[in-house]
């Protein structure tokens, strides 16, 4: 676990980016000596929709170990556990703080509940609303992404730039299954069978997070899905911007911390992408494009 706990920068002086690393590989390390070994297992918004005392006990350590070395730094934490009310905050508050932590403790649940090794842990840090720091980790594969503004995204140390498809039809994407199954779930279904003729294929991990993360590395030359919140996509977010690529809502409009239907691409197909998603009327925004 050498690498991911090594610094590797700093912003305004101070080791945000390092903090970050630190804290989510040892909480990816607890997290995946917990695989298959969680004892209570709850529903939120539904049967999708999972969580564990994992999730709950990931995001109460990340918290404090951040907290150690900034206790006036606000939070928004999915679980939204081992905190004050007022420094637990909503995504529309973040966008107001000086600085707050986005964290997903354990983004793909359900795979962690099923034994699937495909999840990670997502840490970001915004500043006024803008994402300046962005870490996924994924410690069944013990892979560390790293981006910070200005400074690039780097993967395994390695700097990360986002594939090279000039066109929807040689690109490979990624969605997710809303747990919204009511309407979300619905409209994702339209876009994945109006994509899936236009491009090279689709592919569904189950995490955000790392979905990102692959676009920024090049390893999927886009991803939307509709229903997301901040601490699924904001780490994510800035490694793909700082690989080279674009992060929009699904009717191309700039990312911020309250966008829930994301569109993330290499830049190249970004518009074809947008385009396509709003013919299949799967952009989640009522036509002509509504507010968020």
């Amino acid at each position: 676990m050498s690498g991911p706990t090594k610094p590797l920068y700093t912003v305004s002086g101070k080791s945000f980016t390092a903090v970050a690393i630190s804290t989510a590989a040892k909480a990816g390390e607890w997290i995946q000596t917990r695989l298959g070994q969680f004892s209570k297992l709850e529903m939120k918004s539904s049967s999708r929709d999972l969580v564990t005392e994992v999730d709950k006990g990931a995001e109460t350590m990340i918290r404090n170990l951040i907290r150690t070395h900034f206790p006036q730094h606000a939070f928004l934490g999915e679980e939204g556990v081992g905190g004050d009310e007022e420094d637990l905050l909503t995504p529309e508050r973040a966008e107001q703080a000086e600085y707050v932590w986005i964290v997903d403790p354990v983004d793909g649940t359900t795979n962690f509940v099923h034994g699937l090794p495909f999840f990670s842990v997502s840490i970001a840090l915004a500043h006024r609303g803008e994402v300046i720091v962005g870490v996924v980790y994924d410690p069944v594969r013990d892979e560390l992404f790293v981006a910070e503004k200005g400074k690039g995204a780097y993967v395994r140390g390695k700097r990360a730039r986002v594939s090279e498809e000039a066109t929807l039809a040689d690109s490979l994407l990624a969605t997710g299954f809303p747990a919204d199954t009511d309407r979300n779930l619905p409209i994702n279904l339209l876009g994945i069978r109006h994509l899936a003729t236009r491009s090279r294929n689709i592919r569904t991990i189950g995490s955000a997070a790392l979905h990102l993360a692959y676009v920024s590395a090049g390893r999927l030359s886009g991803f939307w899905e509709l229903g997301l919140n901040a601490w699924d996509v904001a780490a994510g977010a800035l490694l793909v911007q700082e690989a080279g690529g674009r992060v929009t809502d699904t009717a191309g409009r700039p990312y911020r911390l309250t966008t829930r239907h994301i569109a993330a691409s290499n830049g190249a197909i970004h518009d074809e992408l947008v385009s396509e998603l709003r013919a299949a009327n799967a952009t989640g925004y009522e036509p002509p494009s509504g507010g968020q």
